[in-house]
């Protein structure tokens, strides 16, 4: 996978409804083979540093940056609203479960669909896999689409643009349609994740959708983790690594025991 992140003009590039406290799991995970048989294998239970290094890993930083500040907490500080512009019916409902299953999984998010693309602040390009470069081009014109292909040859990519705050003002994702169900779930979690403020790709954390060698599907219990720290209400926008650290030991007590209530763990 690969995500695009765009800073003012500035470009660095890296790489469904339930309710909350509900554990069953997203409808569609029984029905993919491999989504369900990397769900029954996930890793549920990590420690302290674990989930800390993950979380610092992809909430700072850039997988490939040209240029910008990467150092700072990036977030929405509103409302998110998604928008699906497409003409497959079933990608659109599928991305809708989605972010449903996001919305009921990370406690201080509020992230829901939207039918106008007036009032969203993300939009979701819905593309056949031979209009995908030329999608991007139309985004980000044709030195940076040639850049974005020679470099990262995407299936699918993402980005958001920030003001000076470091608050994520308005994000992009471009997802292929006829790549399969496997693939357009594992791009649509990662992509929709990483265009709401983890942007940076990481091999070195081997639990997390945000490592280009691992694919998912589904959003696990490690990212979970990452996502919950990044949106609970005292990490803001434009925190340093040092403001960060200061507050994990609390936010992190806090994001275990949501965790853990909202996918019934045990442990």
């Amino acid at each position: 996978m690969c995500t695009l992140h765009r800073i003012l003009a500035v470009l660095a590039i890296a790489s469904a409804a339930i309710m909350p406290g509900l554990v069953a799991p997203p409808a569609w995970s029984g029905e993919n083979p491999s989504i369900a048989a990397r769900q029954r294998n996930e890793k549920k239970a990590f420690t302290d540093s674990e989930i800390i290094e993950g979380f610092m890993k992809t909430a700072f930083g850039a997988e490939y940056h040209l240029a910008g500040r990467v150092d700072r907490i990036r977030k929405y500080d509103s409302p998110i609203r998604v928008f699906a512009d497409g003409t497959r019916a079933d990608r659109k409902a599928q991305l809708a479960k989605i972010v449903g299953d996001v919305a009921a999984k990370v406690q201080h998010l509020d992230i829901a669909m939207t039918e106008s693309s007036e009032i969203a602040n993300v939009r979701v390009k819905l593309v056949r896999d031979r209009d995908l470069y030329r999608t991007i081009t139309t985004f980000y014109g044709s030195e940076r689409a040639k850049e974005i292909r020679s470099s990262l040859d995407p299936q699918c990519l993402s980005g958001f643009r920030k003001n000076d705050n470091f608050e994520i003002e308005h994000s992009d994702v471009i997802l292929t349609v006829d790549n399969g169900d496997f693939v357009f779930f594992d791009c649509a979690y990662e992509e929709l994740l990483q265009s709401l403020g983890p942007i940076n790709d990481t091999s070195s954390v081997p639990w997390t959708m945000f490592n280009d060698n691992v694919s998912m599907g589904y959003f696990d219990i490690y990212d979970q983790y990452i996502l919950n720290l990044l949106y609970d209400p005292r990490i803001k926008a434009g925190m340093t690594v040092q403001d960060v650290k200061a507050l994990l030991p609390d936010v992190l007590a806090d994001v275990r025991a949501w965790v853990k209530k909202v996918n019934n763990l045990t442990e």
